[in-house]
């Protein structure tokens, strides 16, 4: 086995063994259970309590500096992959801009889809502005520096692993769950992978009526 694929398998277990307890400490917390069971059925897990982003700028696809910790007045729900991904990331994205065609109109308009990259060095904002067309131009794209881009995935638990630029069409590994930010700006949970659009669309409505 290869140091990378050790690596994915870390990542993964890390991933999972977060979620774990985060399923673990909602499904143990007062409240009513039914409508957490359903919320976890559709692969939504909220945390126990808010967290707040990191106090750090990004860059969007339109050149703009935005402050990871500045996403509020919507729910956004982010997607951390890049542009040159060959399966998830196109897949997750179409998943996203058929989901919203599934919704309501006054939950659409609550909800905002962004995909944060894991591929600064390829991905400008031209890139992503470019490419996010391709599946929906209300979608938002975030890049900036591979520091930043890394801390934000730490602090709401999507690590991911940089790739080595100096490798021809090198590819990065990352995980393809979404995480959920609230409209004053906080993580509020995960979205799981593969997403259940059905099931999404029927859950999510409530969740975005809540402030």
């Amino acid at each position: 086995m290869s140091r990378t694929q050790k690596t994915v398998i870390v990542l993964a277990a890390f991933v999972a063994l977060v979620l774990g307890l985060t399923v673990n400490k909602v499904l143990n917390s007062k409240g009513d259970g039914t409508d957490k069971v359903a919320l976890l059925d559709a692969g939504i897990v909220l945390l126990p309590q808010s967290r707040s982003l990191p106090a750090l700028s990004l860059i969007d696809q339109n050149g703009q500096t935005l402050k990871a910790d500045e996403m509020k007045d919507k729910w956004s729900l982010l997607f951390f992959g890049y542009t040159f991904c060959p399966d998830i990331c196109p897949a997750t994205l179409a998943q996203m801009r058929q989901l919203q065609g599934m919704l309501p109109a006054e939950a659409k308009d609550k909800l905002r889809i962004v995909l944060v990259t894991v591929d600064p060095h390829r991905d400008t904002p031209e890139q992503l502005k470019k490419y996010l067309a391709y599946f929906d131009p209300g979608f938002q794209g975030l890049t900036g520096k591979q520091e930043d881009i890394q801390k934000l995935a730490s602090a709401v638990s999507i690590p991911f692993i940089p790739a080595d630029t100096s490798k021809e069409n090198y590819t990065v590994d990352h995980s393809g769950n979404l995480v959920i930010i609230g409209p004053d700006g906080t993580q509020r949970g995960f979205i799981r992978a593969p997403v259940n659009n059905d099931k999404l669309a029927t859950q999510l409505p409530g969740l975005l009526k809540s402030s």
